[in-house]
């Protein structure tokens, strides 16, 4: 099964968001049923997406999200918003989020609850900047961010969770991850996640977000620990998303 999702960030109006969603459905090539494709738009556009899909086998996400059910939290939304709006998967953790914003492993860890708690899928987003990949930390950072994520879960959580590998020190560094980068972490990933238990390691799903292009998609889908890609600055342009939609085909 592969999960092909963009990362629009802080792109893109409603209007723009309709556009998208129009020219992506018309361009799509049918895929079949084991390739789900999603967008991630912002807040200000989820219903407007919502909207464009109509009853189209095309996904919705979210980028972020409180962990609170309601409250004096001026500016957030709740995973209950989300899930009204039909929202399907939920981004936690993301490097941006972690570094910008302060996240850390324990407020990770109560949005994960948020989502589960609405039957929503959350996509965990894991990552080692450069100075912990050169200090050749970089596999016990992941492994960290993972235990503190989803030890003490149970089966049915677990199999709900997919995680997203987002080398953090090949976004926006000059610096690109290869494929033979993204295989490793994800192999190490399911080492980490057969501690969980094997059954888990083996149909947990792990993405790959990280300088994605039409050129190397094909290339990192090829990866036999590599379950899907989430796509970003490529994904702002429908015709290189569809391209690399295409891939998983």
């Amino acid at each position: 099964m592969f999960w092909i999702g963009t990362g629009w960030k802080m792109n893109h109006t409603a209007a723009e968001t309709r556009a998208y969603v129009a020219e992506l459905l018309g361009r799509l090539p049918p895929r079949p049923q084991d390739v789900s494709v999603f967008i991630v738009p912002p807040f200000t556009a989820l219903a407007a997406a919502r909207e464009a899909i109509g009853v189209a086998p095309l996904l919705l996400g979210a980028q972020n999200m409180h962990w609170a059910e309601a409250g004096a939290y001026t500016g957030e939304v709740s995973a209950e918003m989300l899930a009204k709006l039909n929202v399907r998967y939920v981004l936690v953790g993301h490097s941006e989020r972690r570094a910008m914003f302060g996240e850390t492993d324990e407020v990770v860890r109560l949005k994960l609850d948020a989502v589960l708690r609405h039957a929503m899928v959350p996509i965990l987003c894991v990552g080692e900047t450069l100075e912990q990949r050169e200090a050749g930390a970089a596999e016990s950072t992941v492994a960290a961010q993972l235990t503190a994520a989803l030890a003490d879960r149970g089966r049915e959580a677990l199999d709900s969770i997919v995680v997203a590998y987002e080398p953090v020190w090949a976004i926006g560094t000059g610096r690109t991850a290869s494929a033979d980068d993204a295989q490793a972490m994800a192999a190490s990933i399911r080492g980490e996640l057969e501690l969980l238990g094997g059954e888990v390691s083996r149909t947990m799903l792990v993405q790959y977000g990280g300088s994605v292009t039409p050129d190397n998609a094909g290339e990192l889908l090829a990866c036999p620990d590599v379950d899907g890609l989430l796509v970003g600055g490529a994904s702002l342009d429908a015709d290189k998303f569809v391209a690399i939609a295409s891939s998983g085909t």
